[in-house]
């Protein structure tokens, strides 16, 4: 594609390329926000374009599937005729790659990368382009192998021809040809992160601290909130611990700068937790932790600063895992000193984590807190980060607030998930179980995980996730082993229709809060 992109410079001078014809007035606001990369490309065919992804991702990725009904969010499905970029940012990332003869796939290449690799920001605009004739997406086998030989390592290349049928002489043409002329990309490039600016105002943040077992690492980290440059107005304590264990006067030997909130759970589960905290913060800010990590006394402040910086309603932070749990705060400067390039790479999170991330109160009430069907099980996090992304939230990387994740051993939620890997009459039943208590088969992968799938993923997109798990399951392992894999594979499509049937029962309550 012969491309040659127009300019338009902002009122602040930054220069602006583009292609086709956007509405400059709404292209002068983009450019003073979180966005990198524009288009309209929803109305212009590009929706959802170039399925295949899902032989590579399976569901782990957020931006598999294009979100409805916004005005505004990510998407990496740019449309080559139509799309304005930030110069600096299209000079960086060294524009199309010419390597494609597909102009389609060059832009769908762009963005992806732009979003997943990069951290640059692609961003879906309705109304930036107002072309609404729609394009036909012409994307032939070999376009799609040479997308998968170019970004992916060849295994997804064969399990997608595996999946489109590999008795399809189209396929292994695409196929060959692609391993014949490309080879997966090496140091891609990325967009710097932004300088943090000051903080405007005086926002008020909670901070909320489920906890279980852990009084006294969830006493270490009030000290380390008390150490705050910026330090929260409000700490809102959700105590699991069972009566004979806890000491109810811990919490209070000492006396902090910032409201402590201490209740005593009496549900279970750590999203339960989590929603009884967020109905008692007052802060325009709420920050999620676990009672298990150490925070650096910039922690909070950058958290605000990022989200202000940006303009951004959600970010989730750098959690650095400890080698064991007596590390402290000069263990986590030198892990952070030899993080290596991605040290201050931001742009969309392809996850969440609890552990460490920092929410406008009113997109949390938006959502009315976290989904109780995880409680028990696993993705509870991952759960609230992509709902966030649904309703039109941008949550971003943030590698300036970090934090140290001690994970003892002992104590935790996960203490009443263990049981979860007990099978028979000593097993004690987990909240997705409901009304069907697992007995002598252990459902695999987690019901819960499951149930994250067929919450936000088509039917089809469980299909294929089938296909790869048990894909993964057989030639992942070593040699040695893959008489047994094979052997063992019926029993494991028994536990995976388990996993299934307990998901199923779960989304037919639909999400619950109380």
């Amino acid at each position: 594609m012969n491309l040659k992109l127009k300019e338009f410079t902002t009122k602040n001078g930054e220069i602006i390329l583009y292609n086709g014809n956007p509405n400059f007035e709404i292209l002068e606001r983009l450019s003073l926000g979180v966005g990198d990369i524009w288009h309209s490309s929803f109305e212009q065919g590009y929706k959802n374009a170039f399925p295949e992804l899902v032989y590579q991702t399976a569901t782990f990725f957020w931006y598999l599937n294009d979100f409805d009904q916004l005005d505004e969010c990510v998407s990496w499905r740019i449309n080559p005729h139509h799309f304005a970029v930030r110069k600096s940012v299209w000079e960086i990332l060294n524009g199309f790659d010419a390597e494609y003869k597909n102009s389609q796939l060059q832009a769908l290449d762009f963005g992806y990368n732009a979003l997943r690799n990069s951290g640059a920001i692609p961003l879906y605009v309705k109304g930036l382009f107002e072309i609404t004739k729609k394009d036909a997406i012409e994307i032939n086998a070999k376009d799609h192998y040479t997308f998968f030989i170019k970004n992916f390592k060849i295994e997804h290349a064969v399990f997608m021809l595996f999946r489109k049928g590999c008795w399809k002489w189209n396929e292994w043409i695409g196929f060959f040809y692609a391993k014949k002329y490309f080879v997966q990309r090496s140091n891609i490039p990325q967009i710097p992160v932004r300088k943090l600016q000051e903080i405007q105002g005086n926002p008020n943040v909670s901070y909320i601290i489920p906890t279980m077992m852990r009084q006294d690492f969830t006493q270490q980290l009030l000290i380390d909130l008390s150490n705050q440059t910026n330090p929260p107005s409000q700490v809102v304590v959700v105590d699991a611990t069972p009566e004979n264990q806890r000491d109810e006067q811990l919490y209070h030997q000492k006396k902090y700068s910032f409201e402590l909130i201490v209740k005593w759970q009496q549900t279970k589960g750590s999203c339960r937790a989590r929603n009884e905290a967020i109905d008692l913060c007052t802060g325009d800010f709420i920050v999620f932790g676990d009672d298990d990590i150490r925070i650096p006394a910039d922690y909070i402040e950058n958290h605000i600063r990022f989200l202000q910086t940006y303009k951004v309603g959600a970010c989730a932070g750098l959690d650095i895992r400890a080698d064991h749990q007596k590390q402290n705060l000069n263990d986590l400067q030198k892990k952070l000193e030899n993080y290596g390039s991605k040290r201050f790479l931001s742009g969309a999170v392809p996850n969440f984590n609890n552990a460490n991330n920092c929410v406008k109160r009113e997109f949390v009430n938006q959502l009315v807190g976290n989904d109780i069907n995880f409680d028990g099980g696993y993705g509870e996090d991952n759960d609230f980060g992509l709902s966030l992304a649904k309703i039109g939230v941008i949550v971003l990387h943030n590698p300036f607030s970090t934090n140290l994740h001690l994970k003892p051993p002992m104590g935790g939620y996960r203490f009443w998930g263990t049981q979860a890997k007990i099978i028979g009459k000593k097993r004690k039943s987990q909240p997705w179980e409901l009304d069907t208590p697992v007995k002598w088969i252990k459902p695999v992968p987690s019901p819960t995980i499951m149930y994250g799938i067929l919450k936000h993923f088509t039917p089809q997109q469980l299909v294929e996730y089938r296909y790869k798990y048990f894909f993964l399951f057989l030639f992942k392992g070593s040699k040695i082993s893959f008489l047994y894999r094979l052997i063992k594979i019926p029993y494991r499509q028994i536990q995976f229709n388990k996993s299934l049937f307990y998901a199923k029962k779960l989304m037919s309550l639909g999400k619950r809060t109380k």
